[in-house]
């Protein structure tokens, strides 16, 4: 611990490096401050009252707005829009031809593709403040008029914008990926809540030192197997055959292309739970006593007998709720993970790339038989990295009853995932800096 505070001394003195770091945490409490600023036209008890029976989907949104969702902020739709419209546009690029070639085109078709990510996130921004706006009046969360709603979502579209802005900012003057860090300062700022909230259950005499010390350690333990599932990659060796020009020969090196073990990272988590919870975030919406009664009046039922219904949805398509649920959840998580990878990691363009630069795996013919290899590769350390991802997604719905503290969500799921995830990441940012400048790092 010594060594790696002497090593951040040493990158605090680099005067550019130091100036990223303070401009990051300038952005952070530029992103904190925002988040408490309030919207009108919100009842605030009806709010939490409706939170506490959304269940987990809401949690996690909310952990990842850094409790703006609950707060009901200019910054309640978080940075999400803007992940949203990416992967769309990661998906049209599969089915559109044109767009992939533009995403071959190099810095031009990068910023191309990105210009036109952040006018699909305006969409998004816009359905998305709408259709929360809707699900909230209908809960009678919502106690504005049609005038004050049009501001309300204004607003929320605006907070999104700020958002992509400094993120853009971040990723160009600090250290790290904009976005990753946003997110990761929501789920920090988080974190204060629950411990506070952790703090009175146990001046409460609710739990004991000895439930939050297995807290602990389940914590340890989690953040152990995610530092090694994060770095954890099978290295495929790569021979470059010799090319004389001239005078100069050219080639003839061996390197390695790594392959992650948890190639999509989050995403499949994100994905997954939003499929998983969809029907019960319908049945909620329709729970209300004004469209229980238009349901019962339609299909000529008793309005209890379509309460019980929609509560059974909600149960039946909660996870952590029953065994079922859980365990769609689970596979869906792997399906999202495979699905994902397939997204991002294109073993027919590496192949036809190495082909290209006249580098072949050893013992492997270029070409169709290279792609082959590499998919039978990637399908196996894929699938430990969704084994994995299945785990670490079911942990947040279980930790809680396991250890008896049920006011601190990051030790188990997708938060956890995404701190030490950015962490690593941020912190390899800062190695790379301090590398160029002969300094030792944080990392051996």
């Amino acid at each position: 611990m010594r060594e790696r505070l002497s090593s951040f001394a040493q990158a605090m003195r680099v005067p550019d490096l130091r100036k990223r770091i303070l401009f990051v945490f300038a952005m952070l409490g530029v992103y904190v401050a925002c988040a408490h600023v309030p919207l009108p036209g919100i009842d605030r008890a009806q709010l939490e009252q409706l939170f506490r029976g959304v269940g987990g989907l809401g949690e996690l949104l909310d952990a990842f707005a850094g409790g703006s969702l609950r707060r009901f902020s200019v910054m309640a739709l978080g940075i999400m829009p803007y992940i949203s419209a990416a992967i769309i546009m990661q998906l049209l690029a599969m089915a559109i031809p044109a767009l992939e070639e533009l995403q071959k085109e190099g810095e031009y078709g990068r910023q191309k593709i990105n210009a036109w990510t952040k006018y699909l996130t305006l969409v998004v921004c816009v359905l998305q403040a709408f259709g929360m706006i809707a699900f909230l009046r209908g809960n009678q969360a919502f106690i504005g008029d049609t005038l004050l709603m049009l501001y309300v979502v204004l607003m929320l579209v605006a907070g999104t914008c700020f958002l992509m802005w400094m993120a853009d900012l971040v990723t160009e003057h600090g250290i790290g990926q904009g976005v990753s860090i946003l997110i990761f300062a929501g789920i920090i700022t988080y974190m204060p809540q629950e411990v506070a909230a952790t703090v009175r259950l146990l001046q409460g005499g609710e739990i004991s030192l000895a439930n939050i010390a297995f807290l602990g350690i389940i914590m340890y333990a989690t953040v152990y197997v995610i530092v090694i599932f994060e770095q954890a990659e099978r290295k495929i060796p790569v021979q470059y055959a010799k090319r004389v020009r001239g005078q100069r020969v050219y080639g003839g090196q061996t390197s390695y292309l790594p392959l992650k073990v948890n190639q999509a990272g989050v995403m499949p988590i994100i994905f997954a739970i939003s499929v998983a919870m969809f029907p019960g975030q319908i049945a909620q919406g329709l729970s209300s006593p004004a469209m229980t009664a238009r349901i019962a009046e339609t299909f000529r039922i008793g309005e209890e007998a379509v309460s019980r219904a929609m509560f059974s949805l909600v149960q039946f398509t909660s996870p952590g709720e029953n065994i079922f649920a859980s365990f769609l959840y689970f596979v869906l998580v792997i399906i999202f993970t495979y699905f994902y990878t397939a997204v991002t990691f294109n073993p027919e363009q590496i192949s036809e790339n190495l082909q290209k630069n006249g580098g072949a795996v050893p013992g492997i013919r270029p070409g169709q038989s290279t792609r082959d290899y590499l998919d039978r590769i990637l399908y196996r350390i894929t699938l430990a990295g969704a084994l994995f991802l299945g785990v670490v997604a079911l942990m947040q719905f279980y930790v809680g009853d396991i250890t008896g503290v049920t006011t601190f969500t990051l030790v188990g799921g997708t938060s956890l995932l995404i701190v030490v995830g950015v962490a690593l990441h941020t912190t390899q940012q800062i190695e790379a800096q301090l590398l160029m400048r002969h300094y030792k790092g944080f990392l051996k």
